[in-house]
């Protein structure tokens, strides 16, 4: 399961609070990895079982204020022997695909264009959210081996999103013909 190891990657990064976990959650981890706040709570309870995280010390008292964490050795340990495991690639399961699948048995459905367009859109959206990124990270300069690896996991978001709103922009085409297909450039 990989949840623990993004929290111990997340909080290797920067110790945080739960809050502050589902917060960054939202904003970096989560456009390739999603928790909700209860699973990441939960899985900071096991963490801090299994001796991986331990809650800094704080002067106040702890009932009503918020714990932050941080990683312990052996978290430390348990993630460079994740990253350096095996493991075979994912086969895709998205239910797009399969109601694209079912098309073929059933006919194209009222809406089913649409909802590929739809989906174009917001592939589209996350592309430029993308390389806004990239075009921000540029200018911050990249110097350390945590910005290259970053910008890597960045750019294969981006190639993700460019095989997306391709390969939707051919979809539409293919089931709406062309005279339905608004013009669409990817730039």
């Amino acid at each position: 399961m990989s949840l623990p190891h993004a929290i111990l990657t997340a909080l290797l990064e920067k110790p945080s609070s739960g809050l502050e976990l589902t917060r960054r959650f939202d904003r970096s981890i989560g456009y390739f990895w999603s928790a909700t706040h209860q699973q990441i709570y939960r899985e900071l309870g096991k963490l801090e079982k299994a001796g991986h995280i331990r809650a800094l010390p704080t002067d106040s008292p702890a009932r009503g204020q918020k714990k932050e964490y941080e990683v312990l050795a052996p978290g430390r340990e348990e993630l460079e022997r994740w990253v350096g495991q095996r493991e075979e690639p994912r086969a895709l399961r998205d239910p797009l695909m399969l109601r694209l699948r079912a098309t073929g048995v059933v006919g194209v459905g009222e809406g089913l264009v649409e909802e590929l367009r739809r989906h174009r859109a917001l592939h589209a959206a996350r592309l430029a959210e993308y390389r806004e990124f990239q075009r921000r990270d540029a200018a911050r300069g990249h110097g350390t081996e945590r910005d290259r690896v970053q910008g890597l996991v960045l750019q294969g978001g981006i190639d993700l999103e460019l095989f997306w709103v391709n390969w939707l922009d051919k979809a539409i085409d293919g089931l709406a013909g062309p005279e339905h297909t608004p013009a669409s450039q990817v730039g």
